[in-house]
């Protein structure tokens, strides 16, 4: 049953996948259709075309290898300086950009002139090219948030999982308390374990965090408010000095960093709970952030993916996974003992976890990322304007496919990072348990 589950798993992961490409390419071929842009082709995947249907001047299709996908636009990049898309030259550099040049025209036909890419207002390239990672985006964020309103996510709660015998310093703390330590806040209090601490000094609270900050903020006497069987109690407390553990202030704890605050002396449980919308809202903002700080952190993770795939070191938990790697989690995701929705909001946060990644990586201002050719388009569009305020001649179209060598060289990077990654991810996986 477990390995029905893991196919599953997968089989879900892939399907999700192919919907988020499709999605992506979706926003491209919408805007540029809107925009009058002639698409020949709207592929999902790469490689041989396993199905394809023409409709309209647009050829559809799914291909076998689902690790990507594109639409090819007529006119992607301008003609060259005395306006012919000339044959390849004897020089590399500029064999690779006359090459994308005359790729571009490749499909041209009579009437084509003027439902080129490369003729759009700079504003309207920007919209097309942004349009792709930003459907990955909205997709990322309706699925964060209708999952933590719906399923919800494990979190921790302000109910009592435990109550610390006595004080002592988290640097020191053991399994027994040292000769003549005093009893803990908690214990002295009458704080039991299954307690819901409802309120603290009068105040509601219903997030960890917050009644987490309110007791660091505090030494001395204070009133905690409990539901114990269904009824309320309130509890005097006298909270006192401490060392215990930074807090990273989402209620989590920075490892290895103390400070000194107000101790009462528990520990809360966890459970999966539902969230509220300004609550959804504001994890997804941390989401995006780690996601934006992870991206920048990348090249810093290739020496220890390097040690993983090649030197059997231990592969960290916030290794960087493909396709494949983000497959193979989902399989173990639906093998996992627990409920059944639980599975189902896992799952569904790792595909918005995977489209999210999408659209910060695509917004890199690199060719042949979408980043790349918004930045190449915003540049004309600043040297155009630059050209009318000095009065000087108009500058015309920026030639993006100048850029073609960094681009080629960008991609060979990516290549190489994505095989590395494919070779972690098959000798030495990320794994959800041991």
């Amino acid at each position: 049953m477990t390995t029905v589950m893991t196919i599953l798993g997968i089989v879900v992961f892939v399907i999700g996948l192919l919907f988020s490409i499709a999605w992506h390419e979706l926003g491209h071929l919408s805007t540029a259709k809107m925009f009058g842009v002639r698409v020949p082709q709207y592929m999902v995947g790469f490689g041989p075309t396993l199905w394809s249907r023409k409709k309209g001047e647009t050829e559809y299709g799914i291909k076998a290898i689902p690790l990507g996908g594109y639409i090819r636009m007529i006119g992607m990049f301008p003609p060259g300086d005395d306006g012919a898309v000339r044959q390849r030259s004897t020089s590399p550099f500029r064999g690779m950009i006359e090459d994308a040049r005359a790729a571009a025209y490749e499909e041209l036909q009579p009437g084509d002139e003027k439902r080129m890419f490369y003729t759009r207002k700079p504003w309207k390239r920007v919209i097309v090219m942004f349009a792709g990672p930003f459907m990955n985006l909205v997709l990322a964020v309706a699925i964060f948030l209708g999952t933590l309103m719906t399923f919800g996510i494990n979190t921790t709660t302000t109910t009592v999982s435990s109550v610390s015998e006595c004080v002592v310093r988290v640097s020191e703390r053991t399994d027994t308390c040292p000769e003549g330590a005093p009893d803990s806040p908690a214990k002295a209090a009458g704080l039991k374990p299954g307690d819901t601490i409802v309120a603290f000094n009068g105040v509601e609270v219903t997030e960890w965090g917050d009644l987490q900050q309110r007791i660091r903020d505090t030494i001395g006497p204070a009133t905690i408010t409990v539901e114990r069987d269904g009824e309320r109690e309130v509890l005097q407390a006298n909270l006192v000095k401490n060392q215990v553990a930074k807090s990273d202030g989402r209620g989590g704890y920075v490892e290895g960093e103390y400070v000194t605050t107000g101790f009462l002396g528990f520990s809360p449980a966890t459970g999966v709970v539902e969230q509220s919308f300004p609550q959804a809202v504001d994890r997804m903002g941390d989401m995006m952030i780690a996601g934006a700080e992870a991206l920048t952190r990348l090249p810093e993770k290739i020496p220890g993916l390097w040690n993983a795939a090649f030197a059997g070191a231990e592969r960290e938990q916030d290794s960087p996974m493909g396709v494949v790697g983000a497959a193979r989690v989902s399989g173990e995701i639906f093998a996992l003992e627990i409920p059944a929705e639980q599975r189902v909001a896992i799952t569904l946060l790792t595909l918005a976890l995977f489209n999210l990644s999408l659209f910060l990586f695509n917004m890199l201002p690199l060719l042949p990322l979408d980043g790349g050719h918004i930045a190449g388009a915003l540049w004309e569009s600043l040297r155009r304007g630059l050209a009318r305020v000095l009065r000087r001649p108009d500058p015309g179209p920026f030639d993006v496919a100048k850029m073609m060598p960094v681009a080629y060289v960008v991609a060979g990077v990516f290549v190489c990072f994505t095989l590395l990654v494919l070779i972690a991810d098959v000798v030495n996986p990320v794994r959800l348990t041991g």
